[in-house]
């Protein structure tokens, strides 16, 4: 696996680590099963490919940006599917962390 497709790996299991996080508020605690099979897919699945990643990548930077994509992602879902709050200081928390994510990556030597 080269760098590059490792860094495209990881942000794939980002975003099904965002899909499982979204997935859980659909659940009802494991009680649907379709909610529930597509949730544990998505689960597995950012797991794995985070492992992949982890072939190239190392350890605290992979992990790091893997929760940070999560992070921001369910945090923006959570506004627009369920309401949650938009307020300024919300914001400007999760764009930290995009900055975060992308110093990362910049700092990192693949």
């Amino acid at each position: 696996m080269t760098p590059l497709s490792a860094w495209l790996v990881l942000f794939l299991a980002g975003l099904c680590e965002v899909g499982w996080a979204v997935g859980l508020k659909y659940v009802e605690g494991f009680s649907r099963p379709l909610p529930s099979i597509i949730t544990l897919v998505l689960m597995a699945a950012s797991v794995l490919m985070l492992g992949w990643s982890l072939r190239v990548l190392p350890l605290g930077t992979a992990y790091a940006v893997w929760t940070g994509i999560g992070a921001v992602g369910t945090a923006l879902l959570g506004m627009v599917l369920f309401g949650e709050s938009r307020e300024v200081a919300r914001l400007v928390c999760i764009g930290l962390i995009v900055a975060g994510i992308v110093g990362l990556k910049l700092v990192t030597r693949d």
